[in-house]
């Protein structure tokens, strides 16, 4: 029977533009669900802001 795999994709949207109610920047991303079980934050560029903004892990 196969293993089931660490490496999951997820989706990390923007916390600015949700606050303000602008439309939200998405990306997607891979990550190893056993070694890092936290939700994942990044700094990643929104377009609609024009400016890097922090974008965390949705489920």
């Amino acid at each position: 029977m196969a293993k089931k795999g660490k490496i999951r994709i997820i989706t990390l949207e923007c916390t600015e533009a949700r606050a303000l109610g602008k439309p939200v920047s998405r990306y997607t991303t891979q990550k190893n669900s056993q070694t890092h079980p936290e939700r994942l934050e990044k700094k990643k560029y929104n377009p609609n802001l024009r400016k890097h903004t922090l974008h965390r892990e949705i489920k």
